[in-house]
């Protein structure tokens, strides 16, 4: 059995989760789609790029990660369903919604986190290297907020104005507050926190050793999404013990205790980083690729 995966390479996190794959299952892996059993197309807008004929001649398996209800395309589904043989989702909500529209067979496995890129530090160093301060409530996000077309509109699937509610209601009760941004297009972020006067501090596109470092720097992680797949925000706190309130998407309530997870009617969440994350070691790759062998074994069965 070989799996041949459509990637998107697009700086995006599904880039390093496909490298991952490869990395560590090269035995049932390959390059090159005509060698593989099995095609997974796990950035699901590629589907075009290789030839109907091919992809009607293999095992297909579409990812599709999360469904943003103003941004469906039916059509577009359409065409896909048309050449994948079986689903695979991270989460019961994009479940949810793909069933309305399709009868072929939905397998839900979430991602998987990578224990040697994320683990614990020490704050006070952490913040040190980064010239941070100590004495302030540090918040922090490292999602992309901003639509890629003209780097203004907010992208709301990620919640970027309600993450900004959030640190504007708590900068109002508290001063002592300054937030931490990674990652690119944060541009809605940015401006909102400007016309707000809130400090911030922006890190452009750190890299992973970087991130991690500056999820050790936080008091508080906030997930305000609409939609996600996963997040990989979530499994990243849990493993760097970061305090996280999240909305109720993807895999948060699989992780979290409901003390951890607001709603936009109820925004009082209190993050434990000692009690609120639930069985983040099976979410570690070296167990979780388990599930997915078995999944693709049985799909060739």
């Amino acid at each position: 059995m070989k799996i041949y995966l459509v990637n998107a390479n697009e700086n995006w996190v599904i880039d390093r989760l496909v490298a991952e794959w490869y990395e560590d299952n090269p035995e049932i892996s390959t390059h090159s789609p005509y060698d593989a059993d099995i095609i997974w197309i796990i950035s699901p807008w590629k589907w075009r790029e290789l030839p109907f004929q091919l992809l009607a001649s293999k095992k297909v398996v579409t990812t599709l990660h999360h469904i943003d209800p103003a941004k469906f395309n039916l059509n577009d589904f359409r065409g896909r369903d048309n050449i994948t043989d079986i689903y695979h989702v991270p989460n019961r909500f994009t479940r949810d919604f793909i069933k309305q529209y399709t009868t072929k067979k939905i397998k839900v496995i979430s991602y998987w986190g990578n224990d040697k890129l994320w683990f614990p530090l020490n704050k006070v160093e952490c913040r040190h290297e980064f010239k941070l301060p100590s004495d302030k409530f540090l918040i922090g996000s490292f999602q992309r907020d901003t639509e890629g077309f003209d780097l203004k509109t907010p992208k709301l699937a990620k919640g970027p104005d309600i993450f900004c509610d959030m640190v504007e209601k708590y900068y109002k009760e508290n001063e002592n507050i300054e937030v931490i941004l990674g990652g690119w297009r944060r541009q809605y972020i940015i401006n909102r926190l400007k016309s707000n006067n809130i400090p911030y501090h922006y890190f452009d596109k750190p890299s992973f050793e970087v991130i991690n470092k500056l999820y050790n720097c936080l008091d508080l992680y906030i997930v305000g999404s609409r939609h996600e797949g996963g997040p990989q925000a979530i499994i990243e706190c849990a493993l760097t013990k970061t305090p996280l309130i999240s909305t109720n998407v993807g895999i948060a309530e699989n992780i979290l205790s409901p003390t951890s997870i607001f709603t936009l009617a109820n925004k009082n969440a209190y993050p434990d980083p000692e009690h609120s994350f639930i069985n983040v070691q099976k979410y570690i790759k070296s167990s979780w690729f388990t599930q997915y062998k078995n999944f693709f074994k049985e799909i060739m069965a």
